[in-house]
């Protein structure tokens, strides 16, 4: 049961519809409808937005002083009695919207910007402006910036200038085998551009970005992961998609295996990506640049069943939306590596370097090279910029290897 038809029959609405601050549970009742929640999590709002206002009466308070501070001390009290629901938060921060945005509480108050966060916000402008690179692209250098300052500029901005060569390279030697190579060389990519940064702002007298090193990492040195067919059909038919969800995850994957896509290209997918009379996507792919890629009629199919029988109802133009209120689309890539990987569990699939969507991108290129497809069909399939990139899928094709392999001197062994 959606809200609006639980609205029509509950008596906790009719009452606080009836009560002092009926307009604004009115407001409220709304937004839920357009959130689309379900029966339950509409009553449980409801219920917690009434005692927030009869807890407002009692404590002689104004609704018109309501903010997210006196929802705290509201859930403290709240929590002396019974726990505290993971979505309670989530619905009184809805109230606070509902309610500013009728004019009838003071606008959220700004938090303070850190020293810190001023200085990142200005390289993540330069960023932007001068080297023209992507929001999601700047904020990857966020996490070790913020480790670099807290570390080696803890005063903030009145110390960037005092920062020395010493201080970077004992830096990168602390942290350098934290992760993977791979993690390491992206946090000197990270350093070097914001040392370049600071010295082309004048904030360092040295142009240390110089002195970031090179983490050692040898191209083509490891072997792609992948699933053979039957493993990736496996896991296609343990969708269940007599399920909503089942449906939504099931176009998410054929478009992973059919169409070597990468994660973050399916969560940004909309609706208006899709031609269906050509029967053509166009796919927001890197460097803001949109690719044009035939649709299989397999993927056509799965992705029609979800439009029709598992996306919820939406004003949200991207393709797969979320199933829990509120039916927005997925803020990262993120979701759909993890309903990759969800997937792969309930497949019962481990023992795989990787557990996330790229898995099938690699299994799709191994798939396609054994079939007979060439490198520059495979690279142009999966749109990468360099031949080199696609090299890596050479080296699981074994039978192709052995024509090429020299007899071992001395004979066989």
């Amino acid at each position: 049961m959606v809200a609006e038809e639980y609205f029509d029959r509950s008596r906790l609405f009719r009452r606080l519809k009836s009560g002092p601050h009926g307009q604004f549970v009115e407001l409220y009742a709304a937004r839920l409808v357009k959130d689309g929640l379900a029966r339950h999590g509409t009553w449980r709002c409801l219920n917690l937005v009434g005692d927030l206002l009869s807890w407002i009466t009692r404590s002689r308070s104004k609704l018109t002083n309501l903010d997210e501070r006196m929802v705290e001390r509201y859930l403290k009290h709240r929590a002396r009695k019974q726990s505290i629901q993971p979505g309670d938060r989530a619905a009184l921060k809805r109230l606070l919207s509902v309610l500013r945005g009728a004019d009838v509480i003071a606008p959220a108050a700004v938090p303070p910007i850190s020293p810190q966060d001023q200085i990142f916000e200005e390289f993540g402008d330069y960023l932007q402006r001068e080297r023209g690179l992507a929001s999601r692209t700047i904020i990857r250098h966020l996490p070790v910036i913020r480790r670099f300052l807290r570390e080696v500029c803890p005063a903030g901005a009145s110390d960037l200038g005092k920062i020395s060569q010493e201080d970077v390279t004992r830096y990168i030697e602390r942290h350098a085998r934290d992760w993977s190579a791979d993690s390491g060389k992206a946090m000197c990519w990270s350093l070097r551009a914001f040392l370049r940064y600071l010295h082309h702002r004048g904030l360092s007298p040295l142009a240390l970005a110089g002195c970031v090193p090179s983490i050692r990492r040898w191209k083509l040195a490891s072997l792609p992961t992948y699933l053979s067919a039957a493993q990736v059909q496996q896991i296609l038919d343990r969708c269940d998609r007599t399920m909503a969800l089942g449906r939504r995850d099931y176009a998410i994957l054929m478009m992973l295996a059919k169409l070597g896509l990468r994660a973050n290209e399916v969560a940004t997918l909309t609706l208006d990506d899709i031609d269906w009379r050509s029967g053509e996507m166009f796919i927001p792919a890197k460097g803001r640049q949109r690719a044009r890629m035939p649709m299989p009629v397999d993927v056509g199919a799965a992705v029609v069943a979800y439009l029709r029988d598992g996306r919820p109802i939406s004003s949200c133009r991207r393709l797969f939306l979320r199933t829990l209120a509120p039916h927005v689309g997925f803020a990262s890539g993120c979701a759909i590596t993890m309903v990759a990987k969800t997937a792969l569990e309930r497949a019962g699939i481990r023992g795989h370097a990787h557990q996330g969507a790229h898995i099938f991108r690699h299994s799709l290129a191994t798939e396609l090279l054994r079939s007979g497809a060439t490198l520059s069909e495979i690279g142009q399939l999966l749109r990468h910029e360099s031949l080199d990139t696609t090299r890596i899928y050479a080296k699981v094709d074994i039978e192709a290897l052995r024509t090429l392999s020299l007899p071992w001197p001395g004979g066989v062994q």
